[in-house]
């Protein structure tokens, strides 16, 4: 294979380490993608339930000035700033995901790599681009060769 069409180092196995563990690994990695999308979700919650939270507030103005005091202040009592889980705020929620199980999360998934393979993210995924491209063939390129991957 020509040199310049293999992957980078830190997306070669390291010597030793076998395809049970790679495998381990990138099932690991993929787990966290889905938590990564879980949270990117969750914060997606955490500003679409604050912009329900303002229109609210406007549409109590928008009522008290149609003259509908008594809904006004039922909405204003009842919704406007209530917290969305018992004593919580949307915010609340992402700090206590963010800090426990996220965190949690990411600290392991780097503790497996660290100690399995040096740190090398996403071997199991370099080693499907290896099998699944056309060697030698344009837009099949192991790197970019526009000087954006770091040298080998």
């Amino acid at each position: 294979m020509d040199e310049q069409d293999r992957p980078t180092a830190e997306h070669l196995r390291p010597d030793g380490v076998d395809d049970a563990t790679v495998e381990a690994l990138g099932k690991l990695s993929e787990a966290l993608e889905v938590v990564e999308d879980a949270r990117g979700h969750l914060y997606g919650f955490h500003r679409l339930t604050g912009m329900a939270d303002l229109a609210l507030g406007e549409a109590v103005d928008l009522f008290r000035e149609a003259g509908h005091p008594e809904l006004a202040d039922r909405l204003q009592t009842e919704l406007v700033g209530r917290n969305v889980v018992q004593g919580r705020w949307t915010f609340q929620i992402v700090e206590e995901y963010d800090d426990g199980y996220y965190a949690t999360f990411k600290e392991l998934e780097k503790t497996a790599r660290d100690d399995l393979v040096g740190g090398r993210r996403h071997l199991f995924e370099a080693e499907m681009k290896e099998d699944r491209r056309t060697h030698g063939r344009a837009h099949h390129e192991a790197v970019p060769h526009d000087g954006s991957e770091q040298s080998r």
